[in-house]
């Protein structure tokens, strides 16, 4: 153990010095804290110039609408003066596109032709712009034109406040949902433990590809540059193969501890340098699929089924099934190492790795819809996919026989895994010239 130990130590130190991790380490928070601030403090920035967006009404419906009418990226102006738009006797205004493209390019960003009263032809309304009209204006529109047929309609009805009743008619029905356990009654959100489950699952997806191609490319080096001779002189291949799962692991786990810290820490003074608020930030894509805002009332119970979750519980089947995925497919991936020559070699070994991970990666998104469900069930009992589809079901409080069984079955593959790959991993970091086959790596597993 104490061998073991020391490669751990060696591994470790070789790898938190070098330029490169120190780079990414410091480089990447930054990056990421950009992808976070800039697109906000570019959202929060205002135009001064207000774009004109010229009204062709040729029913003299929408004048009162459309009169001085704003909206946050743009005014609207309704066109009256006689010669913009063509004129014919008895039959009001008939808009040409030349017209637009002549007189309105130069003032107007698009124009808007309305050629028939909406409550009849609803699809009587037209945009006419020389770039791609913002869809965001587009919406505005569409929505301040419904409302106000809406009301001239109910108006036509000559009903006493009908308006008002049909307002007061609309209810809008909240479902809160609860969980009953021994502890008591608490506030549960589906949705919510989806995206917990999710997130923890693609963390541990790219921690495995991350930290399992690094042991390779670690393995892999060592062996072209034939340092691998003289360190099996003083220590057992197995030993070595330990050292450096476990150090590369340990790398990766500060790393990305790093990352998390210090880009919370630099969109934290980002924001308040910038003086960013949050609050004032509006429209924007949420605003583009007619979502409201949430009440205050909603945003608490939110926090509530936060709370509710058990982040402990959570936080313990994360880290086992973090190193138990990392273990199983860390040592395949130091076999895949010794295996080969050089990195290029490395892609015939790595496409099936690569591509059960892949499923197990899909089938945890479509289980977070049905946690329970068959795909669900068995893709998390499944040792080469449990590290990643339970993390979505672990929100949704599995059974404990379910954990056990899932658990157990992992610890049988990772020991049975390492067992193989320490087999081929101490004859093959030693052969050179050739690609195995199936057929030799049987040879190597059955070499004593």
């Amino acid at each position: 153990m104490s061998k073991i130990g020391l490669i751990i130590s060696r591994e470790y130190r070789n790898r938190v010095v070098k330029k490169s991790f120190l780079w990414m380490t410091f480089l990447t928070p930054v990056l990421m804290a950009a992808l976070i601030v800039v697109p906000i403090w570019l959202a929060s920035i205002k135009d001064d110039e207000d774009r004109v967006v010229a009204v062709v009404d040729q029913t003299g419906l929408y004048v009162e609408l459309f009169d001085g009418l704003k909206c946050e990226d743009c005014v609207f102006e309704v066109v009256r003066e006689q010669g913009i738009w063509n004129m014919e006797q008895g039959t009001g205004s008939s808009f040409q596109v030349s017209d637009f493209s002549s007189q309105f390019s130069a003032d107007y960003l698009a124009v808007v032709v309305i050629a028939d009263d909406l409550a009849m032809r609803a699809n009587a309304v037209t945009i006419y712009s020389q770039k791609q009209f913002p869809s965001s204006i587009r919406r505005f529109i569409e929505s301040a034109l419904e409302d106000y047929v809406e009301e001239q309609k109910l108006a036509s009805y000559n009903i006493p406040m009908l308006k008002e009743m049909i307002e007061d008619a609309r209810v809008d029905v909240r479902v809160t949902t609860y969980k009953l356990s021994e502890e008591g009654v608490t506030t549960s959100d589906s949705d919510i433990a989806s995206i917990v489950g999710i997130l923890a699952t693609m963390l541990i997806y790219m921690f495995i590809f991350v930290s399992g191609s690094q042991v390779m490319n670690s393995v892999v080096q060592e062996k072209v540059n034939r340092i691998v001779e003289v360190m099996v002189c003083s220590v057992r291949p197995w030993e070595l193969m330990w050292g450096k799962i476990i150090a590369v692991g340990l790398t990766c786990l500060t790393q990305m501890a790093l990352w998390a810290v210090l880009t919370m820490m630099i969109v934290g003074m980002a924001m308040g340098v910038m003086g960013i608020d949050m609050s004032g930030l509006q429209g924007g894509p949420a605003a583009g699929m007619a979502v409201e805002m949430q009440e205050v009332s909603a945003l608490g119970e939110h926090f509530e089924v936060l709370w509710s979750i058990d982040w402990g519980f959570v936080a313990v089947m994360f880290l086992v099934y973090f190193v138990g995925g990392y273990l199983l497919y860390s040592s395949m991936f130091a076999a895949i190492g010794a295996s080969v020559d050089n990195e290029s070699d490395t892609s015939q070994f790595m496409t099936p790795i690569t591509l059960v991970v892949l499923f197990a990666l899909y089938a945890g998104m479509y289980s977070a819809e049905n946690p329970d469900g068959p795909l669900a069930f068995w893709c998390s009992m499944i040792p080469f996919t449990s590290p990643i589809v339970m993390m979505v079901r672990v929100p949704f409080d599995v059974p404990v026989w379910q954990l056990g069984l899932s658990l157990g079955l992992l610890a049988l593959t990772i020991v049975g895994t390492i067992w193989l790959s320490a087999k081929i991993y101490r004859v093959g970091i030693l052969m050179y010239g050739k690609k195995p086959t199936l057929k030799e790596l049987i040879k190597w597993i059955k070499y004593k």
